[in-house]
């Protein structure tokens, strides 16, 4: 019983994270809970896990929600999300450092469009905050879901 328990919570932890990270919505820190986009991202592309693409396009649309932007990281997931399903150059689930690189990236372009709807000094400063801050946070959330998900 007790092994049963804690496969389950390996299971269970990226969807776990997901909302505690949503839910942990510091206006600094993690706004609107932006930093769920990490789950999101590792566990749809860079190591994908069974049913969490529903999940992720809810999480995207929550994240929305808090934002107040009408679709925007919904859209921008299912965006890469098709462009990741018709690559053929490289495979995500094989770049090394859990693909911080293509996170960036897409991390980047997102909050420069985001940025870009309302330029100012301000709008531009918190971007680059946000962009710094989400790809440092990257490797360690990304690890401890690494190190806690158990695939067998």
């Amino acid at each position: 019983m007790k092994q049963q328990i804690i496969k389950f919570l390996r299971k269970s932890f990226p969807f776990i994270a997901t909302i505690f990270l949503w839910r942990l919505s510091i206006p600094f820190w993690n706004p609107a809970g932006i930093l769920a986009i990490i789950p999101i991202f590792y566990c749809s592309f860079v190591k994908p896990i069974p049913w969490f693409s529903p999940m992720a396009v809810l999480f995207c649309f929550l994240i929305d929600y808090r934002f107040d932007t009408t679709f925007y990281w919904t859209i921008m997931y299912c965006i890469f999300y098709a462009v990741n399903g018709f690559q053929n150059f490289f495979d995500i689930t094989r770049v090394d450092k859990n693909a911080l690189n293509i996170f960036m990236v897409f991390f980047a372009i997102s909050i420069l469009i985001l940025s870009l709807t309302n330029i100012n000094i301000d709008n531009i400063i918190r971007a680059i905050w946000l962009f710094a801050w989400v790809s440092v946070l990257y490797i360690p959330i990304t690890a401890l879901i690494k190190r806690v998900y158990d695939d067998r």
